[in-house]
């Protein structure tokens, strides 16, 4: 990589720790004979400690087994999980599509529209312009009033991508987009990820489908039990895959 290239996303030393409680009190029984012996709480290490720096109008993969630290990454780097140790600096507006993560459940489609492109730097007018074309393009024109908690998974996924096609992200993160919503929304993101709209956008792309980080990453980070084994080569983080699951 050129030193002239804008950096987009400089995660340094970051690591994620969760503390799980163990509660072995599951009866009452239990629970009245260990009043004074609390559960243990068990230190999980989802995230271990990590660099990595990803350049504006990069498409870098994100690849992994279930439960290697993919999502939590992801989510620290977007920052909706505060890093346990080092620090994440973003540069431009960013937005995490993950079911919905980011936008409030006990809120309609309509007001999660307007809050979302807000924090995307657009005004009232703005949105305004534009709503239409992204409950259209979401396919929910009949649900827009409803608030998502009752919403499927694919449906709060197609509202998400609209919002992030249409407002307008500098930094984007899609965990497993294009494997959520049916057959004929797949296709009409698989043409937005593929039109002019992505040139210039900084996309973190989580996926199990190696043909899709093959066909789009020019990068792509291998993780394996929380740890970042490879951050280089799209083929060869394939391959690091590709063994792990054999």
């Amino acid at each position: 990589m050129s030193i002239d290239k804008e950096i987009a996303i400089r995660a340094t030393g970051i690591s994620k720790v969760f503390r799980i409680s163990e509660d072995s009190h599951n009866t009452v029984k239990h629970r009245l004979f260990n009043l004074f012996n609390p559960p243990r709480v068990k230190r999980f290490e989802a995230v271990k400690p990590m660099d990595m720096e990803v350049y504006k109008g990069e498409c870098i993969g994100l690849i992994g087994r279930n439960g290697s630290g993919k999502s939590t990454l992801v989510k620290v780097l977007a920052g909706v999980y505060p890093p346990t140790s080092g620090t994440v600096q973003i540069n431009g507006h960013t937005l995490l599509l993950n079911l919905g993560v980011g936008m409030s459940h006990a809120l309609t489609a309509r007001e999660n529209i307007y809050i979302s492109a807000s924090v995307l730097g657009l005004r009232i007018q703005e949105i305004d312009a534009i709503f239409d074309t992204i409950v259209d393009f979401a396919e929910l024109r009949e649900f827009v009033d409803t608030k998502i908690i009752f919403f499927s998974s694919g449906m709060v996924a197609r509202l998400g991508f609209s919002i992030a096609v249409h407002a307008g992200a500098d930094v984007m993160f899609l965990d497993e987009i294009f494997a959520v919503g049916d057959l004929k929304f797949q296709e009409k993101a698989i043409k937005v990820f593929e039109s002019s709209w992505i040139s210039g956008k900084t996309v973190i792309l989580v996926s199990h489908s190696m043909d899709v980080i093959r066909k789009y990453c020019g990068r792509t980070a291998f993780m394996r039990h929380g740890e970042l084994v490879y951050f280089g080569d799209t083929a060869r983080a394939v391959d690091l895959y590709m063994e792990d699951n054999h």
